[in-house]
């Protein structure tokens, strides 16, 4: 059975840290790429970042790059979002997502939330001063 649960979601300050997990089951990492998106309400989900062990590259968003780490555990299977520097536009449902890496159009934008097939159910994280 396919399972992404995120988990670390909360209340965090502004310019202060929160770390996001995600855990994965029944997917093969190695063909399997792991993006966060996050949708505000009133607005569309948006791709944030994606760490692909096929070809060892990540992605960011603009608005999160040089703040935003992505990485992976391989033995835990678990991929983690550790955001710092958070501001006023973070604020959102986040949500983990699996994307196959041998899709014929996977090479270019992989924030495009389409072409993610599993998704987690989400969590919450608020920023407050």
């Amino acid at each position: 059975q396919i399972q992404l649960v995120e988990s670390g979601g909360g209340a965090g300050q502004f310019w202060g840290s929160l770390i996001l997990s995600c855990a994965i089951s029944g997917l093969n990492l190695d063909y399997w790429a792991i993006g966060w998106f996050r949708q505000a309400p009133g607005k569309k989900r948006e791709g944030v970042s994606c760490i692909d062990s096929s070809d060892g590259t990540t992605d960011y968003a603009d608005s999160v790059k040089g703040r935003f780490t992505v990485s992976r555990d391989n033995a835990k299977n678990t991929v983690y979002l550790e955001m710092n520097s958070l501001k006023s536009e973070d604020p959102a449902i986040y949500y983990c997502a699996a994307a196959f890496v041998n899709r014929r159009d996977w090479g270019t934008d992989k924030l495009d939330r389409y072409k993610y097939d599993h998704w987690g159910q989400g969590t919450q994280v608020t920023v407050s001063s």
